[in-house]
């Protein structure tokens, strides 16, 4: 690990001297397999951060619950692992009124359509 001295920083925040967070039994379990291989990778440390290495692997990310498996693509480098696992399930919002809307909206879109479509009689 470098050292920074006293004039660098002032230019370079705190965080970016410490680097990214990963939790020591990731990387450890990363340096006993090879990218190949179909072997998923179990852990709690939502907060570790996805680094290059990481890329090709598949984590199964506890979300509280379950084990949910994460296929780490490049473009997921720099983002938490915990970010791919959701710990809450989505019910969408609304209900009755909700679906009673968009039958309204659905009605006016084939109205305004099928009104479009047919001549008019004056011409």
């Amino acid at each position: 690990m470098s050292h920074v001295t006293c004039s660098m920083s002032h230019v370079v925040p705190r965080s970016l001297k410490k680097g990214p967070y990963i939790h020591p039994s990731i990387l450890k379990k990363l340096g006993r397999l090879r990218v190949g291989d179909l072997t998923v990778i179990k852990t709690w440390a939502r907060n570790s951060t996805i680094i290059p290495e990481m890329v090709g692997f598949t984590f199964g990310v506890h979300n509280g619950r379950i084990f949910v498996n994460v296929n780490v693509k490049e473009e997921m480098v720099g983002h938490k692992l915990g970010e791919f696992s959701p710990t809450r399930k989505f019910l969408r919002h609304g209900g009755k009124m909700q679906r009673e809307l968009e039958q309204k909206a659905e009605e006016t879109e084939k109205g305004k359509t099928a009104a479009a479509a047919t001549p008019k009689a004056g011409k």
